[in-house]
């Protein structure tokens, strides 16, 4: 294990931390563009311009908002295996984002643990997620370059916009990666916790169509599509949402609805460990959406189901070195860790399906997407640690 210095490799991670998460990069999920929001290209050009000032010289910021870096290997180890490392930009929309030229109050303190952590006010979103990711690669990489007696192959560094939409990286440069061996990503809770399995994700976007008519005369003829929306959403099972399970229980999660008498939308998300699971889930809409239209004659309901990633346990099981090389340096790293299925999904997952294994790391986070969130200082040092030690691991 090597012997680092604390104090300096935790002011490296904090002081980044607390720069990126000033910029706010809230995505919007219902803007098709890549990105979907301004912000991200701010903290993109941020991130490319920090990492050519730390002397890297290939460093690309693409049209779609992707940052790439390449750090050569140390001399005579350029034929060892590539690895990557990869956070997502953009933050969630889901409750009190920073607004755009507005900024995210932090506070720092001690936790009931003597741990010293860092919130926002309780006003805004932290952004931690996947802030913490970020700057715990970036220290990771400025510890690297500044103490080059720490042999490595080559590494990639990689930047992804609009995770929290659940896009599945369009655009992405495959061709700038498809060298990788293995890449990780940093985007997971407490410290310790490694992630090899994730959810199936499908959403479905539900389309009501109601009967119009003056509601004065509306009696045996109205079919209002509001009102079906409404019904529809209420025949989720309450036992199968997301506040009602935990481990590897899926369930159907409605994240949108809006409408008129005449026409509404609804969106879905399911979410299972089980593919076949998964589709049933999705086959069960359509017999709501038949039920509905028996309970509202004359309405007409239309379900369009669009995968968004797959569960990448079985593609990682097929290369068992990445996941053996990751518990290796947490070994290294001083960290003890336990495998966690995560209850949601991260670039990662997509980038596996693409045929690069990506496993996730712990960040250090808690309560993501809420004004609650916090990250605690020594478990985001903890991480920037592993990536090192992942990094002397491969290049051993």
């Amino acid at each position: 294990m090597l012997q680092y210095d604390m104090e300096n490799l935790s002011d490296l991670v904090v002081n980044r931390f607390l720069r990126y998460v000033r910029i706010c990069t809230t995505s919007n999920r219902h803007n098709k563009e890549t990105p979907s929001s301004a912000g991200q290209w701010e903290l993109a050009q941020l991130l490319a311009e920090e990492l050519q000032a730390l002397g890297i010289l290939d460093v690309e910021l693409t049209d779609h908002c992707y940052v790439l870096a390449k750090i050569p290997a140390s001399p005579g180890l350029e034929d060892k295996a590539a690895i990557g490392f990869m956070a997502h930009l953009d933050t969630a929309e889901d409750v009190c984002p920073a607004e755009p030229g507005g900024e995210v109050k932090v506070v720092m303190e001690k936790n009931s643990e003597g741990q010293t952590i860092i919130r926002s006010d309780g006003t805004t979103l932290l952004g931690a997620d996947d802030k913490a990711g970020i700057a715990e690669i970036m220290g990771a990489v400025e510890y690297l370059l500044s103490h080059p007696t720490i042999q490595h192959g080559p590494v990639m560094i990689i930047f992804t916009p609009d995770e929290e939409t659940g896009k599945g990286l369009p655009f992405f440069p495959l061709d700038r990666v498809n060298a990788l061996a293995a890449c990780y990503t940093l985007d997971g809770g407490p410290m310790g916790e490694l992630e090899t399995e994730c959810f199936n994700a499908i959403e479905a976007k539900v389309f009501f169509t109601g009967k119009v008519i003056h509601l004065g005369t509306a009696r045996g003829e109205l079919a209002n599509a509001c009102l079906m929306a409404a019904v529809f959403a209420a025949m989720l099972p309450r036992s199968e949402s997301p506040e009602a399970t935990d481990g590897y229980y899926g369930y159907y999660c409605p994240t949108h609805i809006s409408g008129s008498l005449g026409s509404a939308e609804l969106e879905v998300y399911i979410r299972d460990f089980n593919a076949a699971r998964a589709r049933e889930r999705a086959a069960a809409l359509e017999v709501f959406a038949r039920a509905i239209e028996a309970q509202f004659p004359g309405g007409h309901v239309v379900v369009e189901c669009s995968d968004q990633y797959h569960n990448m346990k079985e593609k990682i099981n097929e290369r068992p070195e990445v996941l053996s090389k990751l518990e290796e340096a947490a070994r290294q790293a001083g960290v003890e860790f336990t495998l966690k299925p995560i209850r949601g999904g991260t670039d990662g997952s997509r980038l596996t399906e693409m045929g690069i294994p990506t496993p996730n790391i712990f960040t250090g986070g808690r309560n993501f997407h809420s004004v609650n969130e916090w990250v605690s200082v020594p478990e985001m040092e903890a991480a920037c640690r592993l990536v090192i030690e992942l990094v002397r691991v491969w290049g051993a």
